[in-house]
């Protein structure tokens, strides 16, 4: 009955409905194409040679077969290449300061405007001979090659392609191999100026979307359901042709006891609840866009009638996670590692008797990125190897955690504010990429021209 009936209030609900906060122009696909192209040419020319050499890197070979991919060749793909094509080997080789980084694509193709064919299979047949020749005219001190045991995004070269390239390479070049996974992580996870630029108006996006989806043009209490919403989250994406990078998560926590339960395990996914007037609702939700994640929590309250806003102990409660998100912040700084700073942060909230569990991530390329993970929802003492990698700037990061905090007014309830917002580590310090959450988002939105 409640699915029949929502069924014939949707078409009420979303046609002719004007959102207050415009979700920002999203640009046709050709255009994305030649922003995207633009952005990896600046890292490939300004970005590379200094993350190489500081490194000691001088040459840094990437190996890809089609539909197999490296994480880090994923990256460096021209946007209308979808995937590599063939076995594509990406070249680079460092001719030293001022000098620039060569790029040569030793592949049966060109590599886009990006990376020159250096491979002609007419005068040496064996990809693997060329590939060798090409390094022993360059006799590089340092080769790195991405595999790593720490780092799934570092580690893309397989194993056949390993012994392939060792079974052709000298001896002597043999030496010189070393693992590439600083290199690589710092690749994924620095940002360039432009790309921090652009960043805002990909989490403007995705602010606008959780804030549409969490308004009465979609929810109608007593009648939508918490996967009704995920659902319309995930059409809504695909409308705007976007990319969801994991199924959204909508649940409910509310007065009565059972649910919102917040000892729940993040391994398991909420139960299906019909929202309700005073319900706290909660989102989880990521999007992909030019080449970038966002990966957003966020929290809207549902009035009850007569209410024209949310009970002052939620917006304490939110003031609370609002909090935690400080003290996580200011314990940032390049150098740290992230079990440094979390285990700071959580010293700190401690002292300030917050209950708090932090599990901040990088976020860039990948919405779980390469880079010094903050924490773990399950791994609160730290994180072994990826949580020993340092800070760097001009790194997002996901600022991703909760504060529990017991609500008299429910029964001296306890429930989890979980917040999750973009931030960049920056020589000034953190900033917000488009804000925070320090209001909670309210259904229906307060009218101002209705009075009681």
């Amino acid at each position: 009955m409640k699915k029949f009936l929502l069924l014939l209030l949707f078409p009420l609900l979303t046609s002719g409905y004007t959102f207050s906060q415009q979700i920002p122009t999203i640009l046709p696909l050709r255009e994305r194409a030649a922003i995207e192209d633009a952005l990896l040419q600046e890292r490939l020319e300004k970005l590379l040679p200094d993350l190489m050499r500081r490194e000691g890197i001088d040459m840094w070979v990437i190996v890809a077969r089609e539909y197999n991919e490296d994480p880090v060749a994923k990256t460096m793909l021209p946007a209308t290449w979808l995937a590599a094509r063939r076995r594509t080997i990406m070249l680079f080789h460092d001719k030293g300061a001022g000098k620039g980084v060569e790029k040569l694509a030793v592949a049966r193709y060109d590599i886009g405007n990006l990376m020159k064919g250096a491979w002609a299979p007419e005068q040496e047949p064996n990809q693997w001979k060329r590939l060798v020749q090409l390094i022993a005219e360059r006799n590089p001190k340092k080769i790195g090659l991405n595999y790593s045991s720490t780092y799934a995004h570092a580690d893309g070269l397989t194993k056949a392609e390993y012994d392939s390239l060792m079974h052709y390479l000298p001896a002597a070049q043999e030496k010189a191999v070393v693992s590439a996974e600083r290199l690589a992580v710092d690749w994924l996870q620095t940002r360039t100026d432009r790309e921090l630029e652009i960043y805002e108006q990909i989490s403007r996006i995705g602010h606008s979307i959780i804030a549409e989806g969490f308004s009465e043009k979609v929810i109608q209490p007593g009648i939508t359901t918490t996967e009704d919403v995920m659902w319309w989250y995930r059409e809504r994406i695909a409308d705007l042709k976007l990319n969801a990078w994991f199924h959204p998560t909508v649940d409910v926590q509310r007065a009565n006891p059972g649910a919102g339960d917040s000892q729940r395990s993040f391994s398991q996914r909420p139960g299906v609840e019909v929202i309700m007037p005073g319900d706290l609702l909660h989102v989880d939700l990521g999007v992909t866009y030019l080449g970038l994640n966002t990966d957003v929590q966020q929290l809207a309250y549902v009035l009850k009638p007569g209410e024209a806003e949310a009970p002052v102990y939620l917006q304490k409660a939110l003031a609370t996670g609002n909090r935690l998100q400080d003290i996580l912040t200011s314990k940032f700084k390049e150098g740290k590692t992230g079990n440094q700073v979390l285990k700071e942060a959580l010293a700190q909230a401690q002292k300030e008797k917050i209950v708090a569990s932090i599990y901040s991530h990088p976020i860039g390329y990948h919405g779980h990125g390469a880079g010094p993970a903050i924490g773990m929802w399950d791994m609160q003492q730290g994180v072994p190897g990826t949580g020993d990698y340092p800070l760097r700037h001009n790194t997002a990061y996901a600022i991703e955690l909760n504060a529990k905090v017991n609500l008299p007014e429910w029964n001296n309830k306890e429930i989890r504010v979980m917040l999750e917002e973009q931030a960049v580590l920056t020589p000034n310090g953190v900033r917000y990429i488009d804000g925070r959450q320090k209001e909670l988002l309210l259904i229906p939105r307060i009218t101002t021209h209705l009075k009681q």
